[in-house]
């Protein structure tokens, strides 16, 4: 991160956001539920610095830590303080150029009063944005990461076939969706933030939360999971259907998840995000499957730490891909009141890819109806 700093000229890095503290403190804190008492921390040209509520101490002391602590007394504008006292400490010519983690994809905590705080010390009276820097070092996971995230999609995909298998016709999505949460931390998840499981014929509204609608023969159930092991979210997209698909809806399900699983597996070092999506558009148009579907302009996304990340597998995007990128690779199609959508999930290594997820199942899982 230091020399990412220097190549972007920023001489103090301010990390408010849980994730970017966790990643490069090591510091993990229950703490971060209690907004008025914020965790902060600082990255200098040569030093760690955390700043947490007094209540943190035992905590902060009870092992060792790579960072130095200030503790302060109150709220945030107390913790703004403290922070902004310490990075006055500093000689000025080393903190003329403050960055603090605020911009697309890094909504981090903080306050109005931060801003403003940061304004008045920095030597040339201005606040960047650190997103692009501290992307470019959190876009590039290690072996230790990918295992989190393998772990993480072992633990959703188990139990979404462990939930699925005892499904019938009738359940509400309130109902599936607590029985899939359980499941979810019987099987080892850390946290599990709620989750979209809707039951549809062709009314699919992707942001409406579970209801009291019930199952009944034709629905297709979809699902997107955010789980967590290790920090690591598990973003993974599973179907299933509702008594058994026609022949159409059969060979559609193994057409898409074929070339989902084909475009996965192409990526590697050296091309574009855009170029990834130029090779999904010709393979789409070549098995000829019907409009994708548009409300989106990707079809994928980068992961770690949080659910979605930086780079986008799009028209526009023109990241070069790199070993240690993990990519979530999930074009969707609906047709007829059916989705059919795989999100694989690719390590990108010096040679080719590791799936980091078990493969979408070779044919749609069915709930058959109960036999008396």
């Amino acid at each position: 991160m230091r020399n990412e700093m220097i190549r972007s000229e920023i001489d103090v890095l301010v990390l408010t956001d849980q994730k970017n503290v966790e990643y490069f403190s090591d510091y993990r804190t229950l703490s971060w539920g209690y907004k008025a008492r914020p965790v902060l921390a600082a990255i200098t040209r040569d030093g760690l610095l955390v700043v947490a509520s007094i209540p943190e101490s035992k905590f902060i002391e009870s092992a060792p830590r790579l960072f130095s602590t200030v503790l302060y007394d109150g709220y945030l504008p107390e913790a703004v303080d403290a922070l902004a006292d310490e990075i006055v400490a500093v000689p000025a010519p080393a903190r003329q150029r403050i960055a603090v983690d605020y911009g697309p994809d890094m909504l981090g905590r903080g306050s109005l009063h931060l801003v403003d705080r940061l304004k008045d010390i920095a030597s040339d009276r201005m606040v960047k944005s650190a997103n692009d820097v501290l992307w470019r070092v959190r876009l590039i996971k290690t072996p230790f990461e990918a295992q989190m995230k393998k772990t993480a999609f072992d633990i959703v995909n188990k139990a979404f076939d462990q939930t699925i298998a005892n499904t019938y016709i009738g359940i509400s999505e309130f109902e599936l969706y607590q029985l899939m949460q359980a499941q979810i931390y019987l099987n080892g998840a850390e946290s599990a933030d709620p989750i979209a499981m809707l039951f549809s014929d062709g009314d699919f509204f992707y942001g409406r939360p579970p209801s009291s609608r019930k199952l009944r023969e034709g629905h297709y159930i979809w699902t997107d999971f955010r789980a967590t092991y290790g920090g690591y979210p598990a973003d993974r997209n599973r179907i299933a259907r509702c008594g058994e698909p026609a022949d159409w809806e059969i060979d559609t399900y193994e057409r898409t998840r074929s070339l989902t699983i084909e475009l996965a597996k192409s990526f590697r070092p050296g091309p574009r995000c855009c170029d990834m999506f130029s090779k999904f558009q010709e393979l789409w148009n070549e098995a000829d499957l019907g409009a994708v579907y548009g409300q989106v302009s990707r079809i994928g996304h980068g992961g770690g730490l949080d659910v979605t990340e930086p780079p986008s597998i799009s028209a526009t995007d023109e990241t070069v891909i790199e070993p240690g990128m993990i990519f979530h690779v999930e074009p969707k199609l609906e047709k007829d009141g059916a989705v059919f959508q795989f999100e694989e999930v690719v390590f990108v290594r010096d040679d080719g890819v590791e799936f980091l997820s078990e493969l979408s199942p070779e044919s749609v899982p069915v709930i058959k109806p109960r036999s008396h």
